[in-house]
């Protein structure tokens, strides 16, 4: 009797090591195969014109969501750098949106005018669009679900989230607003 107890309580313990390893070994931060292909998706650019994604296919993609009039706007210049630096290897996609305290309250060809303006924008800035709610537009739709992307189910916290997507068309990484674009957290990931 004593020994059938000791071999049930060993069983209990190896099974809940067991357990505790598989779950930390599903926290992986390897990129995994989207449920949905990014490529598959297109956005019109601030021009009105359709862009489609698997135009970029064989770079890393960063996808970030801007505004004017917030905190954090001096970033369009380190973007700017970013991409100057890297575009033999990346793009970047600037998407103006409202979401956040009515931080981009400007239409299309006047946000276009400020970001040349002030920041030399030239990497492709996108139509202002919704990036969190019910509205959202189905590239941040596709950020944001991990039955879309594979993993990912956290959106925009403020102006200039960043997600990188690499050459294949996986989410990689998410990046908090105060992640500065030229910051070795994301340059090490572009190298």
């Amino acid at each position: 009797m004593e020994f059938k107890y000791i071999a049930i309580m060993v069983s209990v313990v190896l099974f809940i090591l067991i357990s505790i390893i598989v779950a930390n070994n599903t926290n992986s931060s390897e990129p995994v195969d989207p449920l949905r292909s990014f490529y598959s998706l297109e956005a019109n650019s601030i021009d009105g014109s359709l862009i489609k994604m698997d135009q970029f296919k064989g770079k890393k993609i960063l996808i970030v969501n801007v505004a004017s009039k917030c905190g954090l706007t001096l970033q369009y210049s380190d973007l700017e750098k970013l991409y100057k630096q890297y575009s033999d290897k990346m793009v970047i996609l600037g998407f103006p949106a409202n979401d956040f305290l009515w931080q981009e309250p400007d239409r299309n060809h006047e946000i276009a005018n400020f970001c040349s303006k002030n920041y030399s924008v030239t990497f492709p800035l996108f139509e202002k669009i919704r990036v969190k709610g019910s509205k959202k537009h189905e590239i941040y739709q596709w950020l944001t679900d991990s039955n879309k992307n594979g993993w990912n189910e956290k959106g925009p916290s403020w102006n200039f989230t960043k997600y990188l997507i690499n050459e294949n068309g996986k989410l990689i990484k998410r990046f908090s607003p105060r992640t500065l674009p030229l910051s070795e957290e994301i340059t090490s990931l572009i190298d």
